[in-house]
């Protein structure tokens, strides 16, 4: 097994002190509430609108209630109402998660509150306020964060190399950072990983003696289940940190002989390979690279091969309006990121492929199940994690990252397919 040199010093934005640093406590402009009175006030009468027929409760300081919800309903506390609508006029969305960070509102059960939200998510708003919002209000990405070769190695950095020991923290033995698959009558997350990845392996056709490419290598759990059918497995990755502990799994798990771990982009792979893996990497590619992408599994697979791919995806209107949104998770979780929808993925594949779906498989009630497992362990082991020299700031943005995406699973807002994709000539 070897590992390429890359790139020693990820590139940092030109603006850089506008860039959140969780793992170092840095939170540039996060302490005080921007001041945009004129869009508070539209924001306070758009939120309250948008509250009034959701099955929750709202509660503000002094007693005031609005929503829908009943006695059971979750209940949302606004304890700093002025700053609330003052991050929310200046942010919209950002503003929104920021608020919680803070602690200007706070709630009884996290994702329970935000699964209303998410299911009205597409008419929260009035359309033609949305328009308008999108136009003169909303935050546009970076282009400093858009994925090109050095622009990714950089948002990939933002957040795979926070902590090898924080993602430890959370997940399963597996160590693995996307959906589960669970059985009928399971709830056991490690079987549900193993399940994931045997499904998403099964998919590729991958067996002994296959040779395989897997495309974002995570911390090694796939290329260990996939070298222990008995396959060789070039692995890719452009995280360090990463790499360094995948290639430490590897060898406890005794497949480090059948695994090369490589420091590379997947624009700069070369080979030919029976199987061709990736798990929910897609997301961190961005659109205006998708082409590329979808190619280069293309060009690596070998004719007759496979490619198992595991995406997130969302409703194709929703991802056309939304694909140049600079969101919450776009500035603290995922930097460059954009999911996308199962007709992008089919309209790629029809104009840069020779490839076409040939079988699918949603998980998405099995994701909304994963990210509740972790979001319970990382509250429970939180002691252990702030240890680690991550702080309270950082608690609450774990949480909502984690409660935000559990709600979008659980309302079918959001989705994630295992596809089989083959040469449309092979089936």
């Amino acid at each position: 097994m070897t590992t390429e040199p890359i790139s020693p010093t990820p590139v940092r934005r030109s603006n850089n002190h506008l860039v959140p640093r969780p793992n170092e406590g840095v939170w540039p402009g996060l302490a005080t509430p921007p001041r945009a009175p004129g869009k508070a006030r539209i924001a306070e009468v758009l939120f309250r609108q948008a509250v009034r027929p959701l099955p929750v409760r709202v509660v503000f300081p002094g007693g005031e209630r609005i929503g829908a919800g009943g006695p059971d309903s979750p209940v949302m506390r606004i304890v700093r109402p002025e700053a609330f609508f003052h991050r929310l006029g200046a942010g919209s969305k950002i503003g929104f998660g920021e608020s919680y960070m803070v602690g200007d509102w706070t709630t009884t059960e996290l994702a329970d509150l935000l699964a209303p939200f998410a299911a009205k998510m597409a008419t929260l708003i009035p359309p033609v306020l949305q328009r308008i919002g999108r136009r003169f209000a909303e935050a546009r990405q970076p282009s400093e964060e858009v994925n090109t070769v050095e622009g990714s190695r950089e948002n990939i950095h933002r957040h795979y190399d926070l902590s090898n020991d924080l993602f430890a923290t959370f997940l399963d033995e597996t160590m693995s950072y996307s959906a589960g698959w669970f059985a009928d009558g399971s709830d056991d997350l490690v079987l549900a990983q193993e399940r994931k990845i045997d499904g998403i392996l099964d998919m590729a056709g991958v067996g002994p003696d296959s040779h395989v490419l897997e495309i974002g290598t995570g911390w090694g759990g796939l290329a260990t289940r996939a070298a222990q059918r008995g396959a060789r497995v070039t692995t890719l990755t452009i995280s360090a940190e990463q790499a360094k502990l995948a290639e430490q799994r590897l060898d406890a798990a005794g497949v480090a002989d059948r695994v090369q771990v490589l420091l590379r982009d997947y624009r700069e792979a070369q080979g030919s390979y029976d199987a061709v893996v990736s798990v929910e990497m897609i997301e961190a590619v961005g659109v205006a690279y998708w082409p590329t992408y979808f190619a280069a599994l293309d060009r690596l697979l070998k004719p007759g091969g496979k490619v198992g791919l595991q995406s997130i995806t969302m409703p194709h209107d929703r991802m056309l309006v939304s694909q140049n949104d600079y969101t919450w998770i776009s500035k603290y979780v995922f930097p460059g990121g954009v999911i996308p929808s199962v007709e992008a993925i089919e309209q790629n594949l029809r104009d840069h492929t020779g490839l076409r779906i040939a079988e699918r498989r949603s998980l998405g009630p099995d994701y909304a199940r994963t990210l509740a497992h972790w979001r319970r362990t990382f509250l429970e082991r939180w002691e252990t994690v702030a240890g680690l020299g991550f702080d309270e700031t950082f608690r609450r943005m774990w949480e909502f990252y984690l409660a935000y995406c559990e709600a979008g699973f659980r309302v079918g807002y959001l989705d994630v397919y295992q596809l089989s994709l083959q040469h449309h000539r092979s089936y």
